[in-house]
């Protein structure tokens, strides 16, 4: 993580609770910065916490004022069956959370400078070409929609498609808005992904998964913590940012040098079918892990953002440490 202190006063972290929420929050209080977190669950913590539903304007827009950043980041998880009840509960919470932050900032005489939404590269279609954050202008534009597309990861693009209409629509003038495409992030953490991963991995599960073929979009932790506090205090940067390493790479690749980061030198392979399978045991979506993400983070590069963890060998080798 970067050292000293930051020039930011106040961020606000709405759905504060989650493991990007706590990411945000340990990497801003350690530098020095009021960090509040808005959460439906909120836990004691170094920083202030505060509860809201999720939907509804009340006491908690107080902690708006004066704030550097608002950052909201609230929405069900989809890592789930995509059942009827929890399609509705995944868009709806995203929508919801989304408009009560944009009358939030409204109902402030200081609004917060920026405004930074969360967003999904599942905007993208599945894809073996590099997307950067021009490649479509909105969902319909994605190619996502055609027949040979499963209707599993059409229903996901649909879902970052509305989210990000929905913020672009609202108005707050005053606060600059960007919509934070985020990939893969991985970090040590319990109960995050990079943890189930190695895991497989030293057990010898950690071969390619489905074709192998599908790229893997990721970041570091630290780089995205850092790249959030760099759109914060770029003032000339609004509208998507792909939050990825400037380097994906395969499914077969990312998963061998896991392997080799954990000195395991087998990996049994998970083809399609098996993940298929496995995912109706444990409740989620095959296209968790088979869809082909390949986005690149052409603004922060034009921007002259730098990573600390730009390629996956290096990024990995730090992750396992840090296991």
């Amino acid at each position: 993580m970067d050292q000293g202190v930051s020039r930011l006063g106040k961020v606000v972290l709405l759905g504060g609770s989650g493991q990007i929420g706590q990411t945000l929050a340990r990497y801003f209080h350690g530098r020095g910065v009021e960090v509040i977190s808005v959460s439906r669950t909120p836990h004691p913590a170094p920083w202030t916490t505060v509860a809201w539903d999720g939907k509804t304007v009340g006491r908690w827009t107080k902690c708006f004022e004066g704030a550097d950043a608002v950052i909201n980041l609230a929405g069900s998880s989809i890592n789930t069956r995509f059942t009827r009840e929890h399609r509705s509960l995944i868009l709806d919470s995203r929508l919801d959370a989304t408009k009560a932050t944009a009358a939030a900032i409204r109902s402030r005489k200081r609004p917060p400078r920026v405004w930074l939404n969360a967003s999904a590269v599942d905007i993208y279609p599945h894809t073996l070409a590099p997307t950067p954050e021009t490649t479509i202008s909105g969902y319909q534009d994605t190619g996502a929609m055609d027949s040979t597309t499963p209707e599993s990861w059409r229903f996901l693009s649909e879902v970052v498609w509305q989210w990000e209409e929905a913020f672009r629509m609202e108005q707050v003038p005053g606060t600059r808005k960007v919509a934070l495409r985020t990939t893969l992030m991985l970090s040590p953490d319990q109960g995050g992904v990079f943890r189930l991963l190695s895991t497989l991995a030293r057990f010898g599960l950690g071969g390619p998964q489905g074709s192998g073929k599908q790229f893997v979009s990721w970041i570091h932790h630290t780089d995205y913590a850092r790249a959030v506090e760099f759109l914060i205090e770029r003032e000339d940067i609004a509208g998507p940012v792909n939050i990825t390493s400037p380097q994906p790479l395969s499914n077969r690749e990312f998963m061998r040098l896991l392997r080799q980061a954990v000195r395991m030198p087998i990996g049994l392979p998970a083809p399609a079918f098996g993940i298929q399978l496995s995912s109706l045991l444990l409740r989620t979506e095959p296209v968790l892990v088979l869809k082909s993400r390949c986005s690149v983070p052409t603004v922060l590069q034009q921007h002259g953002f730098t990573w600390s963890f730009p390629d996956w060998p290096s990024a990995v080798q730090d992750l396992v440490l840090g296991h």
